[in-house]
């Protein structure tokens, strides 16, 4: 259409007149219009054509030459998919590999914490019913026994004291609240009011002094209360690590002689010399508690001594001072152990509840 167009614009007369200037047609201004027609088609082409392009995403590679077959062209979509696709694949891979690693090394563990088990349980088992043999450190043993004796007596001695500082708890309690209903009484009954402000100045001055008393038992309890709760029984942790490692150290040793005695094949050889490996390890755990309980019971018994010898100290001279009516020798004693009481008019709670 446009080509005929143009065609006829070319082909039309262009009447002169006689001064050289063109006239006026019906169809003036054809090859204006034809042109400005042109332009306006090339314009809508091009919008087209922008508008239904190719989307980059769906661009071509053509392998080929110009003009090759179909054959040739690979979609930049299928590409970037296969790389996507790739990637994922690998990270999938890892992820799996990584899994199954951790699930290997489970099992593996669980592997031989149920073969340690299965032979700390028969030794155990032929110990008690005297067809194993056991490795027996006499001295060692004859210490142990005395910390876990020691422990017994000093936890009676602990229960004691601490039933002493309750009852005298309540009587100090008692005593502060006679002191109070007397001097109420001798401000209400004048006839009796010397007898009832005697009485209630020395059921104060025992109140007052009770409660220094009870600062001296607390301070002895805690003291007690920290050696056998804290010091022994920490010792008595590393001495049931020491008696679980004895117990595997047997169990090994059992076992490398009872594959020693076995034949003496490829297969046999093996397995006694990791046998023999495992042997030396509980060898070595075993002599390191052993060398750590010595070393404990023997710093336990210098603390024990130690400690005890202040506190009972103290626990004489503040019941003697109290019971002679000695306020002075019984403020000295705790100044001499660094005893601080609460003030008078602080809430103190029940010593139980302080322990």
């Amino acid at each position: 259409m446009t080509d005929s167009i143009m065609s006829k614009a070319a082909t039309m007369e262009i009447p002169i007149n006689s001064n050289g200037d063109t006239g006026t047609l019906p169809e003036d201004d054809s090859l204006e219009q034809a042109a400005k027609l042109q332009w306006s088609l090339d314009e809508k082409d091009l919008q087209q054509v922008m508008v239904s392009g190719p989307n980059l995403n769906e661009t071509s590679i053509v392998s080929g030459g110009y003009g090759g077959t179909a054959e040739g062209i690979i979609p930049t979509s299928s590409i970037k998919g296969s790389n996507m696709h790739h990637s994922s694949s690998n990270s999938s891979m890892m992820s799996e590999e990584t899994t199954r690693g951790v699930a290997v090394e489970k099992l593996e563990t669980m592997k031989k914490w149920g073969l340690n088990t299965y032979k700390c349980t028969k030794q155990m088992i032929s110990e008690r019913f005297g067809r194993g043999s056991r490795t027996v450190d006499l001295e060692l043993e004859a210490q142990i026994e005395v910390l876990r004796d020691t422990k017994r007596k000093y936890e009676n001695v602990l229960r004691l004291a601490r039933a002493l500082t309750n009852h005298f708890y309540n009587m100090v309690q008692t005593q502060h609240a006679l002191g109070d209903t007397f001097a109420d009484l001798s401000q209400k009954s004048p006839e009796l009011r010397d007898e009832f402000g005697y009485n209630a100045e020395t059921q104060k001055l025992l109140c007052k002094n009770g409660e220094t008393l009870l600062g001296a038992i607390n301070f002895f309890v805690s003291s007690i209360n920290t050696l056998v709760n804290k010091t022994m029984e920490d010792t008595l942790m590393t001495i049931k690590m020491y008696e679980n490692a004895r117990l595997e150290f047997d169990a090994y040793r059992s076992d490398l002689e009872e594959l020693s005695l076995g034949p003496r094949d490829a297969v046999a050889m093996a397995r006694i010399d990791a046998a023999q490996q495992q042997y030396q390890i509980q060898k070595d755990k075993y002599e390191r508690l052993r060398s750590d309980v010595t070393i404990k019971l023997k710093f336990l018994e210098e603390n024990k001594v130690k400690v005890m010898h202040k506190q009972l100290l103290l626990f004489h001279n503040a019941i003697s001072a109290y019971f002679a009516g000695n306020q002075q020798q019984l403020e000295q004693t705790l100044k001499q152990f660094n005893i601080k009481l609460r003030p008078p008019g602080a809430d103190k709670p029940s010593w139980l509840e302080e322990q």
